[in-house]
């Protein structure tokens, strides 16, 4: 039970880079896994949403013109059939700026194994001290 949806989410990850220098986000094989209405939070709670396959598109390759270096490492994986929650060790690099970060993410799968929801909880303050962002810009701009 849930180990397809794994997968899933497993290969998602891993199309975000191998955290090397030359590496990107496999923009195209990242959308394919995503529902036509996919909705991304960037970070819980307050962060923006994203709706859309293609307003996700921009969101990504917005990302990719400012960090570098994508990595995900999957600490601990739980699922069911339409839910998958990763606990992980992200690492970028953000302005020059190496950014590792824990997080949790939760993942919603539809009937299709597409992923239809993607919420990421993580610490923004802990971001913005590594970007050099004064905490009080937290939740704001701080992180783009």
């Amino acid at each position: 039970m849930g180990l397809k949806q794994e997968q899933r989410v497993r290969d998602f990850c891993q199309a975000w880079g191998d955290g090397t220098a030359g590496s990107r986000p496999a923009v195209e094989d990242i959308l394919a896994m995503l529902s036509e209405d996919a909705v991304w939070q960037l970070w819980v709670p307050g962060g923006p949403v994203i709706r859309g396959r293609e307003a996700l598109r921009q969101e990504i390759l917005r990302q990719m013109s400012y960090v570098t270096h994508n990595l995900c490492t999957i600490k601990h994986i739980v699922s069911s059939d339409s839910v998958v929650m990763t606990e992980r060790d992200d690492y970028a690099v953000s302005g020059g700026k190496p950014m590792p970060h824990s997080m949790v993410a939760v993942f919603e799968l539809d009937e299709q194994g597409l992923i239809c929801a993607w919420r990421e909880y993580l610490d923004t303050a802990d971001l913005a001290q590594k970007k050099g962002v004064p905490l009080e810009q937290v939740g704001g701009p701080a992180l783009a």
